[in-house]
């Protein structure tokens, strides 16, 4: 009789470990994936058109709490922690809750999940969630194109919506995040890539998504997720860590894990964090590591009027998951208001509605900020609501994309960008240059 097993996930490596070790699997039987961390997993099937033969009706996906009496129901054997960004006590209250339940508690590493592409891989990965990823992958895909290579970026999975659809997902220009209906934070992650010239995929299934990008690229860029492991195999592993959060490289999963896998780190915000919490992370960081390159760097912030922020009253908008599961209080909007000489930081919460004020119950340590929250089209009405609700001069835009194309803002607004700065030698460009050479 094959395995009984139920995978617990947040719609991303949870279907990845499903497609390429269980799908096509008769030694073990998925009987159900759990959700957490996103809002409205739950409920779903994972549709029999991605689930295979062996699986003809699908698989069910019920929220996690329900995961002990669905252990005891379906006799299940086997659960398989498949998500990230969370704390190495988080991992270990989920395996006795699985084990007092009767079954085995497990976690699947680069062996069993990881595929082979035909062409170089660079990934970039992270310690934790809200590192600085974006503008480190931003970075080096700037510095493969100059050194003549074709570059695609392939994106950890935040497949929300219709999951066959979304089964091999290619980016090429804004438009095709309007055919997709991206979220907001699919686009956080989609839009400044398209703006800089990068085709992007991502989706569901990784093989397909891998073969499809291998016809019309030289290098493979893996943008991680949260801080999440590669599905790839990687030829040059780039982590990120923050310094903002010393001692989170080695007390999160699977951060540890990427931090020990790495063949470079970038210590990034080093213009932002206290100097005796860099030194600290980078020790940290060469105790786990004491092979891997350590590089440090900046985000320099770049707002398009800094005087429009001087003197008001300003409501900050940053990226939602760097609030959330991130833990971050703040984030760049929040240092450009300070730095730019803001009047005062309006507080959201008092102005936040449904799905945004349930946001600050469920990630109380959140700061006077607003995460810009908008995983379906009611929570980005909701994230609309509440800017309009709130009772300021002008709104700052921490995000990487433009919320404007997204909702109707009734105040002036301002973006802040950023991106990566390498300080002293050696410089990501040095390294990428050494390690693949021009393209002949």
């Amino acid at each position: 009789m094959p395995v009984k097993v139920i995978i617990m996930g947040a719609a991303g490596r949870d279907f990845h470990n499903f497609n390429v070790f269980f799908r096509n699997n008769p030694d073990y039987e998925v009987v159900a994936f759990t959700a957490t961390q996103i809002p409205d997993i739950e409920g779903r099937l994972y549709p029999p058109e991605l689930a295979g033969s062996l699986y003809p009706k699908g698989i069910p996906i019920y929220a996690e709490e329900e995961l002990p009496d669905l252990i005891r129901k379906f006799g299940v054997q086997q659960v398989v922690f498949a998500y990230s960004d969370v704390s190495h006590e988080y991992v270990m209250h989920k395996a006795s809750l699985v084990m007092a339940a009767g079954a085995d508690f497990r976690l699947m590493g680069p062996q069993s999940t990881q595929l082979k592409s035909s062409k170089p891989v660079v990934s970039v990965c992270a310690v934790r969630t809200g590192s600085g990823k974006s503008q480190t992958s931003r970075r080096v895909a700037s510095i493969l194109r100059e050194m003549g290579y074709r570059v695609a970026a392939i994106r950890h999975p935040m497949p929300y919506g219709n999951l066959v659809r979304q089964e091999v997902q290619r980016f090429a220009d804004f438009d095709d995040l309007d055919e997709y209906e991206c979220t907001i934070e699919e686009r956080e992650e989609y839009e400044p890539h398209l703006a800089n010239g990068v085709i992007v995929y991502a989706g569901v299934d990784y093989e397909k998504i891998l073969r499809q990008a291998e016809q019309e690229v030289d290098i493979i860029l893996w943008d991680g997720g949260n801080n999440d492991f590669p599905f790839y195999v990687s030829d040059f592993h780039i982590v990120v860590a923050d310094p903002h959060r010393p001692g989170h490289e080695s007390t999160y999963h699977p951060g540890e894990m990427n931090a020990r896998m790495a063949d470079v780190f970038v210590i990034n915000k080093v213009d932002t964090a206290q100097p005796d919490a860099v030194i600290a992370v980078r020790e940290a960081l060469y105790r786990l590591n004491p092979k891997a390159i350590q590089i440090e760097a900046a985000s320099p912030l770049f707002v398009e009027n800094p005087q429009a922020i001087r003197g008001k009253r300003v409501l900050v908008i940053e990226d939602g998951p760097t609030l959330t599961h991130g833990e971050m209080a703040y984030g760049a909007g929040y240092v450009a208001a300070r730095r730019f000489g803001a009047a005062e930081i309006v507080d959201p919460r008092p102005y936040a509605v449904r799905s945004i004020a349930a946001t600050y119950q469920k990630y109380p340590t959140t700061g006077p900020v607003l995460p810009a929250m908008g995983y379906g089209a009611q929570q980005i009405k909701d994230l609309e609501e509440t800017i309009n609700r709130a009772q300021a001069d002008l709104v700052i835009i921490g995000t990487p994309i433009n919320l404007t194309r997204l909702i109707q803002i009734n105040k002036p607004a301002q973006r802040v960008r950023y991106e990566l700065q390498e300080i002293g030698q050696p410089t990501l460009a040095d390294l990428l240059r050494e390690k693949f050479g021009p393209r002949r």
